[in-house]
């Protein structure tokens, strides 16, 4: 680390305290005042109430140009029935979107949110009274949170970018030989199991790229990783500490390596033969200082797992690596994700390394990066493959500490809004992001606001159904319609509510605690490598779930009661009426609300992971020598413990248990010795399933790589449309996992699809 970045370090950590204060005491003016307002406002100061009186006047007398024509609701419809069959049309002439598509669709929707955000803000807030009024306007900030990072979103859509083509162009160089710049691969651990280490340093040793060296960045100091690294023939360093965590650890290494260009994976990260050479042709162009690839993941994501859906759900990144990394490519933001990327070292040296003032150190890193001018881009290949968090608890660890070290932008020195040296669109990009971690206070406002109108007669909406029709029906449904397409079917709308919805509580209060004490807490790394042979239930996540479903249960029956009492009244009272209304949005909200908590509920009951090894849905043809007989198989189901095959022949031997077998798969030049386990029929065909005995170092090689290292084998899945989901979401509160898939054996619970 140079002399200078040392002093930059020494004067930053001086001044932190006062801005931790100054982003703090903003944040606390902000509700003190606002408490002010309120408190004045319930005791009835007469200019605050007029103040407020005089907008409600306004809210109940619209703009003619805002209210909704004079005809009958059939053809208030036209307007969504039109603009729904349109881009219904425009995703059928267009499966994937491209250009002209993406562009219609999304000036479309942009639209149509500012028609509705004008409808909101002067048409539907009640500020009848304190009461209503507080919990309206409450509403009201929190939806226009969600629907600001949403329409950043939408803006940075209409110039995404494609890296594949210029990445076929740069490759040639790679290829023959002409830009063959030194590679340094770095692999920091903290507490992984060897097994997880072993793969990935061999997949890396894989690589179709000879001008390399491979570094296994050991933060524990173990003497199996010191065993490892001689064992597989790949450079050790370690250090005395383990200041600034994996930061630390990576900026350690640098001052031990020496190659230009500089590889980072996670531990459990494995990549494909052809990283390196779909990646280092675009660092001819000296402008260009970090490329970016997709995280994928060989298994399933606890959510999809728990829910019994891994072959129908994808985790939960593939939004974050399908839609939002390529528009944020289009506005030069690119975010560096801590694995799977390449950096140059000169313009990491020149930033002055890793950054190590957050728990994110990868993504102020990538900042840090920008704001002197370089660019970082994203090739959109799925060229690696790891491990996702092997259940909720592990799943939940990583969000909060991503959520935590994101939102200490505010209090560093690398904060995209203020650090100078980038562009306007770069700061609104990274303003998205920022956002992004609040919404999960609106969603928890979202659960609670039922129990308002049940509990205290709160209407914090103020709109008649042929409004609701007129405003809010074409804006939900067209969403509703593209979501999945614009986000080249990665999740569906009523899906990600489900995802977001299960942290949604730890998040808010993660948020918060951030915004008034930011680094309280350190770096935990996510444990990999578990097993686990029985469900369990996560109560510590599960506790305000629960309390909230037991208060919407009962709210849901006071508004249905109240509903049935009101429809009874004849009246012509506007505020009645409003009551009326009020109850029954809020109990088919509540009816919602119920759905959707019940299914991450049962998200939280982890199911069984009896086996340390995934396996994979592989076909390849199998010799298997027993005894002096000889029978020919296809494998069903591998891994790196074992393999199912399908016998394509009757055998002439009796098949038992603990029968030895030497396997042979000439395809991938593999010769294992293995016990046969298990036998049984699979669609006619009879079955054996065996374990292998005994596994070489060479013999360990050849199956990571045919398991791991294939270019292309890690495919892009689509998840179900929203009528799709919603059969699903049906079928997983009627069929929980618990109850109908409780037959677990060795076999995978979660079969990984290649």
């Amino acid at each position: 680390m140079s002399i200078s970045h040392l002093k930059r370090k020494s004067r930053w950590r001086r001044s932190r305290l006062v801005q931790v204060q100054t982003a703090t005491l903003i944040l606390v003016g902000i509700l003190i005042l606002s408490g002010i307002v309120v408190a004045l406002w319930f005791a009835g100061e007469q200019r605050i109430s007029q103040i407020f009186e005089q907008v409600n006047t306004l809210q109940q007398q619209p703009p003619m140009w805002l209210q909704v024509p004079m005809v009958t609701g059939k053809y208030l419809l036209a307007p969504t029935v039109t603009l729904f069959m349109g881009v219904l049309l425009v995703m059928r002439i267009s499966p994937q979107p491209r250009v002209w598509s993406r562009r219609i669709v999304v000036g479309t929707l942009i639209i149509l949110t500012l028609r509705y955000v004008i409808w909101r803000s002067l048409s539907t807030l009640n500020l009848v009274n304190p009461l209503n009024g507080v919990f309206s306007l409450g509403l009201f900030g929190l939806e226009m949170v969600m629907l600001l990072s949403s329409t950043i979103q939408l803006f940075l859509m209409l110039n995404v970018k494609d890296r594949k083509p210029t990445a076929d162009t740069q490759s040639l160089a790679v290829m023959d030989g002409s830009f063959n710049p030194t590679v340094d691969i770095f692999i920091p651990t903290y507490n992984e199991p060897t097994f997880i280490l072993q793969r990935t340093i061999i997949g890396c040793q894989a690589l179709d790229y000879p001008n390399k060296k491979i570094y296994l960045l050991d933060d524990t100091r173990r003497q199996e990783m010191v065993e490892l690294a001689a064992k597989l023939k790949c450079e050790y360093i370690t250090r005395p500490d383990n200041r600034h965590a994996k930061a630390g650890n990576l900026n350690h290494a640098l001052t031990k390596t020496s190659g230009e260009l500089i590889v980072v994976f996670d531990a459990d990260f494995i990549p494909t033969t052809n990283f390196l050479t779909r990646t280092i042709g675009f660092f001819q162009d000296a402008n260009i200082a970090l490329v970016q690839t997709p995280q994928s993941f060989y298994n399933a994501d606890p959510i999809a797992r728990n829910l019994g859906l891994e072959n129908v759900l994808t985790p939960e990144e593939e939004v974050f690596y399908r839609q939002i990394q390529p528009i944020r490519d289009g506005a030069d933001s690119v975010i560096c994700a801590g694995t799977s990327f390449v950096v140059r070292r000169s313009a990491l040296v020149e930033t002055g390394g890793f950054d190590t003032d957050s728990l994110s150190e990868d993504y102020f890193t990538g900042i840090n990066l920008s704001a002197i001018g370089y660019r970082l881009i994203y090739l959109d290949e799925k060229l690696s493959a790891g491990l996702a968090a092997e259940n909720i608890a592990a799943h939940a660890t990583q969000r909060l500490r991503w959520a935590r070290g994101t939102l200490q932008a505010f209090f560093i020195k690398s904060n995209p809004l203020t650090i100078r040296g980038l562009s306007l669109i770069q700061r609104v990009a990274h303003l998205e992001g920022l956002l992004h971690w609040f919404t999960s206070i609106s969603r928890v406002y979202f659960l609670i606001m039922p129990l308002l109108y049940s509990f205290l007669g709160v209407i914090p909406i103020r709109a008649t159904p042929a409004e609701l029709m007129y405003f809010f029906l074409p804006y939900y449904l067209v969403n509703l319609a593209v979501f999945a397409w614009l986000n080249n079917h990665a999740r569906s709308a009523l899906l990600s509510d489900i995802y977001s919805l299960v942290l949604c509580f730890p998040l808010a209060l993660t948020v918060i605690q951030v915004m008034f004490n930011p680094f309280s807490k350190g770096f935990k790394v996510t444990p990999k490598g578990t097993v686990k042979n029985s469900y369990t239930f996560n109560w510590k996540l599960a506790l305000p779930l629960i309390i909230l479903f037991i208060a919407t249960a009962v709210s849901l029956w006071r508004n249905l009661g109240m509903c049935m009492i009101h429809n009874e009244w004849v009246t012509t009272s506007s505020d009645t009426a409003d009551k009326i209304r009020g109850i029954g949005l809020g109990w088919l909200w509540s009816t919602y609300n119920l759905i959707m908590i019940g299914i991450a509920l049962l998200i939280l009951l982890d199911a069984p992971k009896p086996d340390v090894y995934e396996w994979f849905d592989l076909r390849r043809v199998v010799k298997l020598d027993i005894g002096d007989k000889t029978l020919w198989g296809v494998t069903t189901i591998i891994s790196e413990a074992g393999a199912e095959i399908a016998l394509t022949q009757n055998s002439p031997i009796d098949l038992i248990q603990n029968t030895p077998v030497h396997l042979e798969i000439a395809e991938d030049n593999l010769q294992l010795d293995a016990e046969i386990v298990q036998t049984g029929l699979n669609n006619e065909y009879r079955t054996i399933r065996v374990r292998y005995t005994s596994v070489g170092l060479t013999q360990h090689r050849r199956l990571v790589k045919m398991l791991f290292c294939r270019p292309g084998q890690w495919k892009r899945n689509k998840t179900p449309g929203e009528f799709q989901s919603l059969l699903l979401i049906f079928r997983i509160l009627l069929k929980p996992r618990i109850f109908f898939d409780r037959n677990i054996d060795i076999s995978p619970l979660a079969v990984a699809k290649v």
